[in-house]
């Protein structure tokens, strides 16, 4: 009989991996897995356990947000074990998942990680931490962390955007230098910046899809600068819809890795939790990381 590692966020979302819990190991004992599960109580629990189990078993799946993915891949990356990951989607937003085109019905999904197939994606590194699909700086950032739970399972993805919206009127700028590998030097003032593996960025920006590999070892820099006046706003507001990135108020580039020096007073959040700042920092792309069931 197969070993899998089940890891599950109770408060995710809507509570969605408690309710649906015994319908998915149900699924899994029938389909000749053995269950290991583990429910998560506090923040790290997940990668601690993902850590020291991962190599005992033939497939580690964890139900919750990205934040659960988050630790679940950087556990099985720090065990040095070479085992597959599925993921059940029951957070608030679900950025990655929208990436991976997963299905939001958790028994669905649950079914998908039989059925589909492994494929590896890139993460990054950030200050020693690992992250799945984005490292965020400035506005709307600091809703994803600061939204309290309930808030969050009641609205969803609307929470995001409406903490991100009370910032809008005590908006703040933030002077940043980035070095890329090609010795591109970019510095400016800037409002929001995203270093991501995604095409959904905090349930706010999406990505052109065309314009993001998953495991092309690099990842997608994305800057905002500090609009002057409402018509470089509208110009900012109007690119990022097209997804054209050709507006004097964006930079768009593909990296493998990049230097940055900020204001370390300034918070960051990977894959929607919180990291405090840092004056300078180094962001590398790891190719090929891990591997993640698909059924597309």
């Amino acid at each position: 009989m197969k070993t899998m590692l089940l890891l599950v966020n109770p408060c995710a979302g809507q509570r969605k991996g408690r309710r649906y819990l015994a319908d998915i190991i149900a699924l899994y004992n029938r389909n000749g897995y053995h269950v290991m599960t583990h429910l998560t109580d506090h923040a790290g629990d997940c990668e601690q356990i993902a850590m020291e189990l991962a190599g005992q078993v033939d497939l580690v799946v964890c139900c919750g947000g990205d934040g659960t993915f988050n630790e679940t891949a950087s556990g099985v990356l720090k065990s040095g074990a070479d085992v597959p990951i599925g993921y059940i989607p029951a957070g608030s937003t679900n950025d990655f998942a929208a990436s991976l085109q997963l299905s939001t019905n958790i028994m669905q999904a649950a079914r998908d990680v039989i059925e589909g197939t492994p494929m590896y994606v890139d993460m990054g590194t950030f200050a020693g931490r690992f992250f799945s699909y984005v490292a965020s700086f400035g506005i709307f950032t600091r809703a994803s962390y600061l939204t309290p739970q309930n808030a969050k399972n009641l609205l969803g993805h609307a929470a995001y955007v409406l903490g991100g919206i009370q910032e809008l009127s005590q908006l703040r700028t933030w002077h940043m230098r980035f070095l890329l590998p090609d010795g591109t030097e970019i510095e400016d003032e800037f409002v929001f910046g995203a270093i991501s593996n995604s095409t959904s960025v905090g349930g706010v920006l999406t990505l052109a899809k065309e314009r993001v590999d998953l495991c092309d070892g690099k990842l997608e820099l994305l800057l905002i600068r500090a609009p002057k006046d409402l018509k470089e706003l509208a110009e900012c507001v109007l690119a990022l819809q097209r997804q054209t990135y050709d507006s004097t108020m964006l930079t768009f580039r593909n990296t493998s890795s990049v230097q940055i020096h900020a204001q370390p007073e300034m918070d960051w959040t990977l894959d929607g939790e919180h990291e405090p700042g840092h004056e300078q920092v180094q962001v590398q792309c790891v190719h090929k990381a891990i591997r993640i069931i698909c059924k597309h």
